[in-house]
């Protein structure tokens, strides 16, 4: 079992209108993640999960390509401390 950590992800290009955060979501849940994702009024997407570390990793690898439809331009990830406070993965507006 890897150790528990948190990171936040910025994401910004092509990442609104395209499904990104329902993607995000299945994506999360898919590999066993909890936090939430969002569209920022700068056109980027927000990123904040919690889970073991190579799973986040796995998450941020995927986020680099993102949904078919996406077309990233640029990535910021900032690891964090992990403290648990997420019970799900949601979709935030």
């Amino acid at each position: 079992m890897s150790k528990k950590s948190r990171v936040r992800i910025f994401v910004s290009g092509l990442v609104q209108g395209v499904f990104f955060r329902s993607q995000t979501k299945n994506k999360a849940e898919e590999i066993g993640l909890f936090g939430w994702v969002r569209n920022l009024a700068d056109g980027r997407v927000e990123i904040l999960a919690e889970g073991e570390k190579d799973k986040l990793e796995k998450l941020a690898a995927w986020t680099k390509k993102g949904p078919v439809s996406a077309r990233i331009d640029g990535l910021d990830v900032e690891w964090q401390e992990y403290n648990g406070e997420f019970k799900n993965f949601e979709i935030r507006y």
